[in-house]
């Protein structure tokens, strides 16, 4: 079955909102006949599997895009609207996608070469043809892809997570079970649909035929909580900054009441226990889920049930249902409760691989089951406990960045001799980057200077937080630097 068939089994034909912002609105009617029409011209211009790009901020264009390009038979690569011009020319090219579909928000600051349309062409092309109700059909192959999300790996180039199918109506199926999501469900949208986390909330309302409230501006708390309110959302999810703005940033937030909010979901990082024992006892009536995963998982691996709260707060909890999931030591097996190893999981959400990049796929994958570079203990209850990364990757905001990348471009600064970049703890982000820096004698640059060189080539969220200087760097008996040691 072709996973957005498997979407709008029972929701095509309802005439309720889907998706509201304060912008525009549309009904399950209106998106699934938009997407079929939009889908017979994928059919018709492009071979099964070709990939399409699409850069948007969340709006009814991306949605509609989004779907269209799957039901399609085509392959979706939604890219991050604040993507650098590099960054998406990489894209473009590693994935040889030979159309792009551009918010005209972000379309002219990419300044794309070859064929794409922005929210207006795609809008006339559909009402200029003739829409019909959704059909579903015909059927894909499970192991066919759906769509290929890039997220930063260990090193500065980023990898394509391949994800089908099958990968896709699992992870939604498994969800599902544990939210027990319905028609009646609203959830409040801030995370980017180009993020797994993000889609996977469109994915469960959709099958459900919940609505999505859209918005785009989480740092203006005030339109945020007016819109929990107003839209009477049942559900809100985020990251660990998300949470500790809320709760450390606003005071409106901790005096208000949320009659129709039934719970909350957390994943994107690790945020801390106090956070989480202190969203609970000024909301005793929201259920907290915390959960775990990863792009490689389609977005999700563990939840911890509201109901283990407080007495396992702290913990990831288990594999969800239709996933295993185990801590083990290097010789692969079970660690026993207290030790620490690598968590390792399987299931039918566990990507296809690395879009080719052989090498790096059977590293991540070995004998059927995802190796996720994470550190974990168990408990004598078999309760999962995140410890530590063993990939560098630093979550700014539930957004994964590589260190390397940021290496990368502060070298290229006149008067740097070196340096590193590593994760710091932030009370909002609860990650954040530092970057160490050597400089040649002759140079006096500042902290300012070196934020503002990496202003013109990287997005906001990659700027160093932090900058300090060193005459010269530690490094280990091999010759690798050591980060941590001033």
């Amino acid at each position: 079955m072709n996973v957005v068939d498997d979407f709008f089994r029972k929701s095509a034909r309802l005439d309720k909102d889907v998706l509201v912002s304060s912008r525009e609105k549309i009904s399950y009617r209106e998106l699934a006949q938009n997407v079929f029409t939009l889908s017979l011209w994928f059919r018709e211009n492009f071979d099964q599997g070709t990939p399409v790009l699409l850069v948007s901020p969340n709006n009814v264009f991306f949605v509609t895009v989004y779907l269209a390009i799957m039901k399609g038979g085509c392959v979706c690569v939604p890219v991050n609207p604040s993507v650098e011009p590099d960054g998406f020319s990489f894209v473009k090219e590693k994935t040889r996608a030979p159309y792009a579909f551009l918010h005209s928000s972000v379309a002219s600051r990419l300044n794309p070469e070859g064929i794409y349309a922005d929210e207006k062409e795609t809008l006339e092309w559909i009402l200029n043809h003739q829409k019909t109700d959704y059909k579903t059909g015909p059927a894909m192959p499970p192991d066919s892809l759906a769509q290929i999300i890039f997220t930063s790996g260990s090193t500065a180039v980023p990898k394509g997570v391949m994800l089908t199918h099958e990968n896709l109506m699992a992870n939604t199926s498994s969800i599902l079970k544990y939210l027990k999501l319905c028609i009646d469900d609203t959830m409040m949208v801030v995370l980017p649909f180009f993020y797994c986390y993000g889609l996977s909330l469109l994915h469960t309302h959709l099958k459900v035929g919940g609505t999505l409230v859209l918005n785009n501006n989480f740092m203006f708390l005030g339109s945020v909580l007016n819109e929990l309110k107003k839209y009477r959302c049942t559900g809100f999810a985020g990251v660990p900054s998300h949470f500790q703005i809320l709760l450390r940033k606003s005071d409106s937030f901790r005096k208000n009441h949320f009659p129709d909010l039934r719970y909350v979901t957390q994943a994107g990082g690790k945020l801390h226990k106090a956070f989480i024992l202190e969203f609970n006892q000024v909301f005793p009536e929201i259920n907290f889920f915390v959960m775990y995963g990863q792009t490689e998982a389609t977005a999700r691996l563990s939840c911890l049930s509201p109901s283990m709260l407080p007495p396992k707060a702290g913990s990831i909890g288990k594999g969800i249902p239709g996933v295993q999931l185990k801590v083990v030591d290097e010789t692969g097996h079970p660690v026993a409760p207290g030790e620490t190893g690598e968590i390792i999981a399987s299931g039918k959400n566990i990507m296809k691989g690395y879009f080719e990049d052989e090498e790096a796929t059977n590293a991540t994958i070995r004998n059927g089951w995802l190796h996720t570079g994470d550190l974990g203990t168990v408990d004598n209850d078999g309760f999962i406990y995140l410890s530590a990364r063993k990939k560098e990757i630093v979550k700014v905001g539930g957004k994964r960045v590589s260190p390397k990348e940021i290496e990368e471009v502060i070298v290229d600064m006149a008067g740097v001799v070196d340096c590193t970049v590593e994760g710091m703890e932030h009370p909002v982000l609860g990650e954040a980057l530092k970057a160490t820096v050597v400089r040649s004698p002759q140079s006096d640059f500042s902290e300012e200077d070196v934020r503002a060189f990496c202003s013109k080539r990287l997005a906001p969220y990659k700027i160093p937080t932090e900058v300090v200087f060193k005459d010269q760097m530690e490094v280990s008996s091999t010759g690798k630097k050591i980060k941590g040691v001033l």
